[in-house]
């Protein structure tokens, strides 16, 4: 946008500077390898990595049953990465217990765990998951040749704790929930042996958005709730071991709790802000007129985050006076808001 000398940029949402050249984000806030977003054009949200909480990621947590908080307001998934589960070609058998953040939207879409290819192969990539869809829980592989699906009953909601077990054995697949009869599936196709390379993901996915997981698959959001006890072996006379190496140990996360404990608890928002958690992620939502991490700051009148927005025209100069503003116009204009030439 230009008038004579005077040009600029007029900045989309999250972006500052003459050449809209500066995010949030830029000067990141966050510490300990945290996923930074831009909340406003002024403030960040840290999306905190695995063993880390608080407003800025620096308080370290202890984590020994996780809880994880789904998709978040800003489109990510909380979830933990373990390493490449080995031998798991031709035999497995997964045991893990859940529990439910709450049931109305725990149950209708959420990704347990996934391993697998990323691709769209012709028939599906190979890929490992199970989920839980319309309050079922879904067991779903792909061994190259066509998937095979295992679906439970719903779950009975009156219990506190569920327990999964299952397994495979080449082409045939079983799943045992609570205390349901146990189901079988074959697997269509020829082919007997899973082949997957990617890390073994609890509760959710790195990448932003779950579309990305292959065809067959798609579980929109992570799971809302703790996971523990996961045990894997992948062969009929080992002993069961958690995944992760070394044993029980993930190689990264995101937005991971621990069950039962509230990082709001350890904050207080200032001028009726109110405290907003996920996961491990925590941070103040203010009230209208009040900014900053804890909402201790005011939004001056002639601040782009002030509501209403001042009438300053672009190249003038908005300030601010003890009760309302006033702009200072550059040479050729005039008027109240520097709109007449």
């Amino acid at each position: 946008v230009s008038d004579a000398e005077n040009w600029f940029c007029e900045c989309p949402k999250l972006y500052s500077g003459r050449l809209c050249q500066f995010m949030t984000c830029d000067e990141n806030p966050c510490g300990n390898g945290a996923t930074c977003f831009p909340k406003s054009r002024r403030d960040a949200v840290c999306l905190c990595p695995y063993g880390r909480s608080g407003i800025l990621c620096s308080d370290a947590i202890n984590i020994s049953q996780p809880s994880f908080s789904g998709t978040d307001v800003f489109g990510y998934t909380s979830f933990l990465a373990y390493s490449t589960i080995p031998n798991i070609t031709f035999y497995y058998e997964f045991h893990l217990k859940f529990q439910l953040a709450n049931h109305h939207s725990a149950l209708q879409d959420n990704l347990i765990f996934f391993t697998g290819q990323k691709g769209q192969g012709l028939n599906g990539d190979d890929f490992l998951e199970l989920g839980l869809r319309d309050g079922r829980i879904v067991y779903s592989y792909n061994l190259g040749s066509g998937t095979a699906t295992i679906i439970s009953k719903p779950l009975d909601l009156t219990l506190n704790i569920h327990v999964i077990h299952l397994g495979r054995y080449l082409q045939k697949g079983w799943l045992k929930v609570d205390d349901q009869k146990n189901k079988t599936v074959t697997s269509p196709g020829r082919l007997v042996g899973l082949n997957v390379f990617s890390q073994f993901y609890l509760g959710g996915y790195r990448e932003y958005t779950p579309e990305l997981l292959p065809k067959g698959s798609r579980f929109k959001n992570g799971f809302q709730g703790c996971i523990f006890d996961v045990q894997v072996r992948t062969s009929i006379n080992q002993e069961f071991k958690s995944p992760g190496t070394p044993e029980g140990h993930p190689n990264s996360g995101r937005n991971v709790g621990q069950c039962k404990d509230s990082p709001c608890n350890l904050i207080k928002c200032r001028n009726g802000g109110k405290c907003i958690e996920s996961g491990s992620t925590v941070y103040c939502e203010c009230l209208t007129g009040w900014k900053g991490a804890f909402c201790t700051e005011t939004v001056s009148v002639c601040e782009p985050e002030h509501n209403p927005p001042h009438l300053c025209k672009q190249g003038s100069t908005c300030v601010p006076l003890p009760n309302g503003y006033t702009c200072h116009c550059p040479l050729g204009t005039t008027g109240t808001y520097c709109e007449q030439g």
